[in-house]
């Protein structure tokens, strides 16, 4: 079977395809319009998120029998044309919730002990030590919507620490030790650090508005390592302003395009933005909770073990 690859990932993925006898073909700059020429020749597909396949693009793929995306989400590819064609999607979580949950921890603690503002004013000459007293993670309730992968690596985390752990889910999750399934009125009634670990659907889209945040008994910490589009950000930075929301660690933004890179130095950026990214009170990181070294093998090494699972081959 033939595979067209467009985006690069780690050489273990071509390597162990050709081992379980697929033939790779490598297209990483072609647009969009000269792949749709070709793909009809292709029995599988592998991508990151490099453009959308969308119904039209998978009906032109006439002998299309996979798709293997070097990530944990789908959304990019039209799922309800991928099932009725028959189409095999293999996206790989697995490959790097260690990642999301090591990174997740990284920013509460740095936002609790205020590591980066301490070490940006030491850096210019400033040597505040009452400024930059911390707090401790011993006696929070840490709230966690989205528990599975990603959630539940990131609770995994939290165990060498004296807090208590509540989760939101909409599927019923097996139980995890340490960690209690709740409704999300008791989480917001409990929790005093929420982390979110959502897919991005029509359900999470603007999940984190005023209401959401105003149902909250506590002032809390927020985490966000799943998709940007879960957080209304104007109201987020008003809930912060407000001692609603006491920091926020933000691995993800509500306006990441293709060319983000550009439209962070644009000079018309929102205004929502441009607090995020000048407030002492918030810790930015550019989507790459997940994108590890050891990673970026993994989500490769995954998505091969998955279509050889799928297609009964062992290399």
């Amino acid at each position: 079977m033939k595979v067209l690859h467009i985006d690069t990932n780690h050489s273990c993925l071509i390597e162990g395809l050709a081992a379980l006898g697929f033939e790779n073909h490598e297209q990483y700059t072609a647009s969009k319009e000269a792949i749709l020429k070709i793909i009809s020749q292709y029995d599988g597909l592998i991508l990151r998120s490099r453009f959308p396949i969308d119904k039209a693009f998978l009906k032109a793929a006439t002998k299309l029998k996979f798709i293997g995306r070097v990530g944990a989400g789908l959304e990019n590819i039209d799922l309800e044309a991928a099932t009725e064609l028959g189409i095999f999607l293999a996206a790989a979580p697995e490959g790097n919730r260690n990642a999301v949950g090591e990174h997740s921890l990284g920013m509460l603690l740095s936002l609790f002990q205020k590591l980066h503002t301490a070490d940006n004013e030491v850096k210019h000459g400033i040597w505040d030590r009452s400024g930059n007293r911390g707090i401790e993670l011993d006696g929070q309730t840490v709230g966690i919507i989205g528990f599975g992968n990603m959630g539940q690596a990131f609770a995994k985390k939290l165990r060498g620490f004296d807090v208590d752990i509540i989760y939101h889910d909409l599927k019923e999750i097996p139980p995890l030790a340490g960690c209690s399934q709740v409704p999300l009125s008791e989480l917001q009634n409990r929790a005093t650090v929420l982390s979110l670990h959502l897919p991005q659907t029509p359900e999470t889209k603007g999940l984190v508005n005023t209401d959401f945040i105003n149902e909250f008994q506590h002032s809390f910490w927020l985490l966000n390592t799943g998709r940007g589009s879960a957080v209304v950000t104007a109201d987020l930075v008003r809930a912060i302003e407000k001692g609603q929301i006491r920091g926020a660690g933000l691995d993800v933004l509500e306006y990441e395009t293709s060319a983000f890179e550009s439209f962070l130095n644009d000079s018309n950026k929102p205004e929502a933005l441009r607090y995020l990214m000048d407030s002492n009170k918030v810790i930015l990181s550019p989507h790459v909770a997940g994108w590890t070294h050891e990673s970026h093998e993994k989500l490769a090494k995954t998505v091969v073990e998955k279509i050889a699972v799928h297609f009964g081959i062992s290399g």
